[in-house]
């Protein structure tokens, strides 16, 4: 094991996806540690494998009002005061407010900040990685349409994970909502009469869909999600990084921007994303046009990547 050490914030749902990616590719070649949000078990579950995790207070959530927000943000820097020390060699964002009182408290103690953005911004820059920028060594990029949002930045390429499993097609539908979940694309595909599919909740009370589709495999979350998407036969998912996932393992794709999550990127940045994955958009949500998206999918080419998880770990390893 070598003796460079890395700190990886990870802001759950696709932040965590791009923290896992990156820590496939550094774990035995660096000592990882991470933080996490407070409750945020799967995402402690799924990057425990590569190190220590540790909880922190995130400032704000999806739903988190803006009175809150200031007195949470000042508890996570207080947090952060023990959770980063000057020992570590890099200390990574993933992209989503809550690593920023880290990413600070680092950049005083003299450690190089690694800056991500998400790979679903093509309008604007996201607020934390605009705001890391002047104080990161390095802020990634996943696409080459992001040098307009972030000039100081670099562009790897999609973060996309290790594949940890054989793809095939098993025929189901695969519905996913991260981990908020997206009850609107939940309630529309459940007025159909499809009987092979796999429903991912995330926060979403389940109950309903198991009571009316008993044939169909309706779970909240899971630490191996990889297996679903690995052999579905088509991937219809909210505006996250499970649009890389379904990539590595060659799925079709239908992505259905949730229109309540106001605070991330938009139906404008879906556009451009969709474009970039030859998958298909559905803005307006309707059991008609999710059943015509499906099939359009079906078609469609799957392109190839260039691996950015593996070219931003050489970077860490070698500069930081």
């Amino acid at each position: 094991m070598t003796s460079k050490k890395v700190l990886i914030s990870a802001g759950g749902g696709g932040h965590t996806g791009y923290a896992y990616a990156l820590a496939q590719r550094l774990y035995g070649r660096a000592s990882l540690n991470f933080l996490v949000p407070e409750g945020d078990v799967l995402s402690k579950e799924r990057l425990s494998r590569f190190g220590r995790v540790n909880f922190l207070l995130k400032a704000r959530g999806a739903k988190t009002p803006t009175s809150e927000f200031i007195p949470n943000l000042v508890k996570a820097f207080v947090d952060s005061f023990r959770r980063v020390s000057g020992k570590y060699d890099a200390v990574v964002s993933t992209g989503s407010n809550f690593c920023i009182p880290p990413c600070f408290l680092a950049r005083l103690k003299g450690v190089p900040i690694v800056n991500i953005e998400s790979s679903v911004r093509f309008i604007k820059a996201s607020k934390t990685a605009f705001i890391l920028q002047p104080f990161s060594a390095i802020t990634a990029l996943q696409w080459k349409e992001q040098k307009k949002l972030l000039k100081r930045g670099v562009v790897f390429g999609p973060l996309l994970p290790k594949p940890e499993a054989t793809p095939y097609n098993g025929g189901y539908i695969l519905v996913t909502g991260g981990t908020l979940g997206h009850k609107m694309l939940f309630d529309a595909i459940s007025e159909s009469k499809l009987e092979n599919v796999v429903l991912q909740t995330g926060k979403v009370d389940p109950e309903p869909y198991k009571k009316r589709h008993p044939k169909w495999n309706v779970i909240q979350y899971s630490t191996k999600f990889y297996e679903l998407v690995a052999s579905a036969g088509v991937v219809v998912t909210h505006f996250g990084s499970t649009i890389l996932e379904a990539l590595i393992y060659r799925k079709p794709t239908v992505v259905v921007p949730n229109p309540e999550w106001t605070r991330t990127a938009g139906v404008e940045d879906a556009k451009h994303l969709v474009r970039k994955v030859n998958a298909v958009l559905v803005s307006e949500i309707s059991l008609g046009r999710l059943m015509d998206a499906i099939e359009e999918a079906r078609v469609k080419e799957i392109p190839v990547f260039p691996d950015g998880a593996e070219r931003l770990a050489e970077v860490i390893l070698k500069s930081y």
